[in-house]
């Protein structure tokens, strides 16, 4: 198990920064060992095996360990939104959201770099007696050595793939090294938890399994193409992927490219392309 030694020559991530944490100094994630939450609540905009009927139970996590430039949560990732919070506290909170709100999971949304944190809360919460699914929401720049640490606390893994352009994955993120070490991750996921146990459309509450998700950017068509080709050999057609459309400019980008949001037939073209590749079980989003 991670301990929360971990945090004082902290290599939790790829990045490996070696950063004494508990000492109050940050690396890359930005964060110290005080956890820090943007916000806790039930969370209604995740995939219809995720949301439910009821909600997901997220809670978000302040700073992360890729801090892409184009962030959709670039207020909490880069920012650092939200207040420090201890572990008993956020217990509390997610104890009331099964037993009251009747969420569907506990979702921890980019938690990378406080996973110590989370294997703590996940002990927690299951002494109290939730025992709703725990479902770690990951940028899917991860170390597989920390997921084997995870995987008797994680029932679902919902990982990003979002370059498989070493080179976009510098620009944006300096992180070239972002396409094999996510897709090892993915696959280590996989070993554990096989895929998601429902069909992505459906909104019947999922228990265990892996589904990975694309965000497509404007401009850049030819990376979701790349990364599309990449799933597809690794994991064949049955993996479920959410290809998605919702991209914004969080905030003013040197990339020309992403100051504007996806034109219809950029989407449409990486559909198309998902479709030849004989994916069987994908999440459409309309723009």
């Amino acid at each position: 198990m991670i301990a929360f030694e971990a945090y004082k020559n902290c290599s939790l991530c790829p990045r490996q920064c070696g950063i004494d944490r508990t000492a109050g100094h940050t690396g890359i994630c930005g964060e110290t060992a005080d956890l820090r939450i943007a916000s806790i609540g039930p969370h209604f905009g995740e995939e219809p095996p995720i949301s439910g009927r009821q909600g997901s139970g997220t809670v978000f996590f302040s700073g992360c360990s890729l801090r892409c430039r184009f962030c959709q949560n670039y207020d909490i990732s880069h920012c650092h939104m939200g207040q420090v919070m201890s572990i008993d506290r956020i217990a509390d909170f997610l104890f009331a959201l099964w037993k009251n709100q009747k969420v569907h999971n506990i979702n921890f949304v980019t938690p990378d770099h406080f996973l110590p944190h989370t294997l703590l809360l996940t002990e927690q919460l299951r002494e109290k007696g939730v025992s709703i699914p725990v479902l770690y929401n990951t940028s899917g720049y991860m170390k597989v050595e920390v997921l084997v640490d995870l995987q008797d606390h994680a029932d679902i893994y919902m990982p990003d793939f979002k370059f498989a352009d070493p080179d976009l994955a510098k620009r944006q993120a300096n992180a070239p090294d972002y396409p094999h070490i996510a897709l090892a991750a993915i696959q280590e996921m996989v070993r554990q938890k096989d895929f998601l146990d429902v069909n992505l459309n459906e909104r019947v509450a999922a228990q265990h399994g892996v589904f990975v998700r694309h965000l497509v950017l404007p401009g850049y068509i030819d990376n979701s193409i790349q990364a599309l080709d990449l799933l597809v050999r690794t994991f064949g057609q049955e993996l479920p992927v959410n290809i998605m459309s919702q991209f914004w400019p969080a905030r003013q980008q040197k990339d020309q490219r992403l100051n504007r949001r996806l034109y219809d037939h950029e989407y449409a073209e990486v559909l198309s392309h998902a479709e030849a590749l004989g994916f069987q079980n994908l999440l459409l989003q309309p723009l």
